[in-house]
């Protein structure tokens, strides 16, 4: 069984684009193992704390995600 694990941190998408990305990753896996498998295919998106996330030691909140989405920098 495919299992297609998303990890993001809370608050960045919207449940509408949480039904996307289930939808295109879905998509996505099924064209290359084949139709039958869809019915055993799953998808887990989970959220992780604003704060809890770092990079290079620097955590992330939901606002630094934003900002890069919007093509700022953050510091």
């Amino acid at each position: 069984m495919p299992l297609i694990s998303v990890r993001c941190i809370e608050g960045v998408f919207t449940a509408h684009q949480k039904k996307r990305i289930a939808t295109e990753l879905t998509e996505a896996l099924v064209a290359i193992e084949g139709e039958n498998l869809r019915p055993a295919t799953v998808l887990i998106i989970e959220e992780i704390k604003s704060g809890d996330w770092a990079i290079g030691g620097r955590t992330l909140a939901t606002a630094d995600v934003r900002a890069l989405a919007a093509g700022k920098s953050v510091a």
